[in-house]
Formats: C-alpha cells, structure tokens, sequence
C-alpha cells in the first residue's frame, strides 16, 4: 500500500512512521513537524555504501546531499554510514561543523559562490571544492 515499509497504517487508523503515531506526535509537539524514519535512513546508506563496494571495488564515497534536509542529526547518521556530504552553502558547512562531522569528508558543490563563503569554507577544512559553472 505505501511507497515505503516504514509507513503504516495503526489500530487507530493512524498513519504511522517507523512505528510512531504521528498524530500522537503531532498533538505532542505541534505541527508542521518533520518525522524521519532512522532505520530507513541507515538502510538506504548501507545499500549505497555496499553498492559502491561491489561495483567499484569500493573506491570512491556516496555523499549525502544535505541540500535535501540539513541538520544535525542526518549529517551524524551520514557519518556513522561511511558517507561523504555534499554541501553547497555556509549554512550547511556551519551545520555540518557543528555536527562534529569530519570536514575533509566534506564536498562543496555548486555555482555563484561568495568570496565570504569560499574563505569559511577553507578556513572550515572543507576537503573538496566541487567547481562548476
């Protein structure tokens, strides 16, 4: 019935997310609120990290694109998977930093950077610059 085994239906006729009634959580902490399943995360990254050991020789490092949600405790999981992060702004650099995730493991992508941006960026240990135009 869902796209995803994290999503179900409870006896109450609530949708659930990774066992969790989310209008239970909704009435506990307010809405809009943002619900993640950890083990569909860690299993997603496992099936990249394993994908990039079986079909090239393990050399190179899938990344977490933390454009896609930025925030402490996916760039944590991230780096307990064995991934690398995309980042493509201070923001996200400044998040990562605060994470304690390991900034040589860091790529900075994208196009129209600040001179500001580029200077924290290595002053942060940032271990790829990705440049494009």
């Amino acid at each position: 019935m869902f796209v995803n085994d994290c999503l179900n239906i409870n006896e109450k006729g609530h949708l659930t997310i990774g066992g969790c009634d989310t209008v239970e959580l909704a009435k506990e902490y307010g809405t809009p609120l943002y619900v993640l399943d950890e083990n569909t995360i860690r299993t997603t990254c496992r099936s990249y990290v394993k994908s990039f050991k079986k079909f090239y020789n393990g050399n190179g490092m899938p990344l977490y694109a933390s454009k896609a949600l930025s925030c402490k405790e996916l760039c944590r999981i991230a780096n307990e998977e064995h991934l690398g992060l995309d980042v493509v702004s201070g923001g996200e650099i400044y998040t990562a930093q605060q994470a304690g995730f390991p900034m040589e493991k860091t790529h900075f992508h994208g196009n129209n950077k600040t001179a500001a941006e580029i200077e924290f960026a290595l002053n942060a240990g940032v271990g790829t610059f990705v440049v494009d135009n």
